[in-house]
């Protein structure tokens, strides 16, 4: 049993490693289009049982967002339900029979390495920190467009000495808002299929059936935190205005 912490490249494209958890995020996203394009050609104004299953997720999120942003929800409900179905299908990802059994071997000298073809995105830091920086990076982007410069008193107060300490505290609490957003998402997945992975080596039959339900609410639970931060965030810290 091999586990690496870091995500395996599988080819090079021009010096370019392509890594498995690369190729999972390729396929999630693609599918995900797919689907997008599949419901606005099929969508009709008496909706099929598909159709109103996929209104009913996004209707439940939708007041979900309302009722954490209230106006303000229809600005930052894309980005928020983008983040939500994109960390949620990538952490189910890795659940699927195939990621993590299917690959190939590579020789280290005498050791021999096997080395998976796919891997959850969300299994990879560089996956989550590419999503917690587009989060803080959004926080800051709403609360220029809402408040335009004035927003900068949040970090830059010279009014006296407190509020420029409190400035301080805020500018590196958002550094630690990519850290924690990072980390908490990828130890939590990657936990999981390390997990998974030690059961199914162990007791290859029934005993991984549990952990496999309770995998499926944890990566329904990360995905819902890591979007109901990022909202409550830009709501609070960047949109409405501060005293």
């Amino acid at each position: 049993m091999h586990i690496s912490l870091k995500a395996e490249p599988v080819f090079y494209f021009f010096k370019i490693p392509i890594t498995n958890s690369l190729i999972a995020t390729y396929i999630v996203g693609i599918f995900l289009v797919l689907v997008a394009l599949f419901i606005n050609k099929k969508a009709k104004l008496i909706p099929s049982k598909f159709q109103s299953l996929i209104e009913e997720i996004i209707e439940f999120f939708w007041n979900l967002c309302q009722s954490v942003a209230g106006e303000n929800a229809k600005n930052l409900f894309p980005l928020i339900f983008t983040f939500f179905i994109f960390i949620l299908l990538n952490n189910w990802f890795g659940l699927l029979p195939f990621v993590g059994s299917l690959g190939f071997y590579e020789h280290h000298g005498e050791e021999k390495i096997f080395v998976p073809l796919f891997r959850a995105a969300t299994a990879d830091i560089n996956t989550t920190l590419a999503l917690a920086l587009v989060s803080v990076v959004s926080l800051q982007i709403f609360g220029l467009k809402k408040l335009k410069f004035a927003y900068l008193k949040r970090f830059f107060n010279f009014s006296n000495p407190l509020n420029l300490f409190v400035g301080i505290l805020e500018l590196v609490s958002d550094f630690a808002k990519i850290i924690s957003f990072a980390f908490r998402l990828f130890g939590n997945i990657f936990a999981g299929e390390v997990l998974l992975t030690v059961i199914t080596m162990l007791i290859p039959i029934l005993a991984p059936l549990p952990f496999m339900g309770l995998e499926l609410f944890v990566g329904f639970i990360q995905a819902l935190v890591f979007s109901m931060l990022s909202l409550v965030f830009i709501n609070v810290l960047a949109i409405e205005h501060h005293g």
